[in-house]
């Protein structure tokens, strides 16, 4: 009986010992698969397991392709940064204001009375009826009969007392009469006083736009200027020189309204 015992316990420990040498085979097998894919991280002679290794693998990996991410964000981050090419846009935002001072200069000028009839003089006059303060040109067709005479047709012949009031009331000198349905209006002669005076305001006139014709130029001169180094100087320059040039037209055109309103004024 005891000699059975030995011999079961013999052949159990046989097992054990079989069955540990196989896994130890199948563990180096492993490490063998994981030092062959990771050659760098583990010497595959040696045959040590490299679980740790593998995941520090893993890790970097990962690491390597976040920082990879990180820096094609970064790369078109920069592309951002690309010059800009802002000319067109500079010159039209000057172009827009010196063209607004113009045609406010043009919007006084026609304000200023000469010794001719304009249609467009008594635009400005604001006329008060019906408890509400309305532009003349709102209310009534503005004509010209002749050189030296207006005739003033309201669209609705129960404003044409209002009308009356309001062009006696402004400083143009003018006395309206009615005639029927409309008012007629006499252009009197300009007075050297009154000539010399207009002068005065038209050559006031030039020079307030002018000034802001050059603010608009210097805007344009101080957008430039911040664009800094994501504008090409070569580019600027040119720029530069285009809104010059802008300017000087603009100037120019100004000096001529001016001009000739003074010819219209001086000649009657």
């Amino acid at each position: 009986m005891a000699m059975y015992l030995r011999r079961a316990f013999s052949y159990r420990n046989v097992g054990l010992v079989r069955s540990r040498s196989s896994s130890i085979v199948q563990s180096r097998n492993f490490s063998n698969i994981v030092c062959n894919s990771s050659s760098i991280l583990c010497d595959s002679q040696s045959h040590n397991p490299a679980i740790v290794p593998g995941v520090d693998f893993l890790r970097e990996s990962r690491r390597g392709f976040a920082k990879g991410r990180k820096s094609r964000d970064d790369s078109g981050s920069s592309s951002d940064d690309v010059a800009v090419d802002i000319g067109p846009a500079v010159k039209e935002n000057a172009s827009a204001q010196m063209d607004a001072a113009i045609i406010a200069l043009s919007r006084d000028l026609t304000k200023i009375r000469t010794g001719r009839a304009s249609h467009g003089m008594l635009d400005h006059i604001i006329v008060e009826t019906g408890g509400a303060k309305i532009p003349l040109n709102r209310l009534a067709l503005v004509s010209v009969l002749d050189s030296k005479t207006l005739s003033i047709n309201p669209y609705d012949p129960n404003t044409i007392k209002a009308l009356q009031k309001a062009i006696v009331s402004s400083p143009f000198g003018l006395n309206p009469k009615e005639d029927g349905e409309r008012l007629i209006a006499a252009i009197p002669p300009l007075t050297q006083e009154h000539i010399k005076a207009m002068c005065k305001v038209i050559s006031k006139s030039s020079e307030d736009v002018k000034q802001s014709i050059r603010r608009a130029r210097q805007k344009a001169l101080d957008t430039i200027k911040k664009a800094g180094s994501n504008f090409p100087k070569d580019s600027a320059k040119r720029l530069e020189k285009e809104i010059d040039e802008l300017t000087k037209k603009f100037v120019k055109s100004a000096e001529d309204m001016c001009k000739a309103k003074e010819k219209e004024i001086t000649q009657g």
